[in-house]
């Protein structure tokens, strides 16, 4: 295991949105701080309504973002600080919304206003219904995003979701999130 204080350690930014899978963002964010990574943690309101901010911050052991109005006084917004020090945008889990967000430019909030000033590799694991993430608009959304050099793990195939269905939609693998990110930071 690397040291918790590595200076060889990278910037992960870690969105976090409005999915049930919003739980599984503290075992990430845990994951990659034992890895020796720097983790910021940007929360959407829908994900707060699954998981504290606090879990997310003792797990980072940093301040989490939820508004671009909690910023500290300082003559350089502090999201672009943060998004000009990221060596990673990893979202996870992502929505159909924060998908959308993405592929058409909107920056309405903390998230969404920092990925589209970061200019590190972004790296998305969906979570969502399997008919929403089957929609042609969402289809339509990673496509273009993937277009845009913008990186997708899962979601898995087969599953039980959270809603009762069965299929595509599930948060791929805690572990396979984080082995890939570290793919984008060696």
């Amino acid at each position: 295991m690397t040291d918790e204080n590595n200076s060889s350690g990278k910037t992960i930014l870690l969105g976090v949105t409005g999915s049930i899978a919003a739980f599984k963002a503290a075992d990430i964010a845990s994951q990659l701080v034992k890895l020796g990574h720097q983790v910021n943690v940007i929360m959407t309101d829908e994900a707060q309504e699954f998981i504290t901010p606090l879990t997310l911050q003792t797990l980072s052991r940093q301040p989490v973002i939820t508004r671009l109005a909690d910023e500290e006084g300082s003559w350089q917004p502090g999201h672009i600080q943060l998004a000009d020090s990221a060596d990673l945008l990893l979202i996870a889990p992502a929505t159909a919304n924060i998908i959308a967000k993405l592929a058409h430019g909107l920056a309405d909030d903390a998230l969404s206003s920092i990925a589209l000033a970061v200019r590190a590799p972004v790296l998305i694991a969906p979570a969502m219904n399997g008919n929403m993430w089957q929609h042609a608009a969402t289809v339509s959304n990673v496509k273009t995003l993937t277009d845009r050099g913008v990186h997708f793990i899962g979601p898995e195939k087969e599953g039980m979701l959270a809603c009762g269905y069965e299929g595509a939609g599930r948060l791929a693998p805690v572990e396979n999130i984080a082995e890939k990110a570290g793919e984008f930071l060696t």
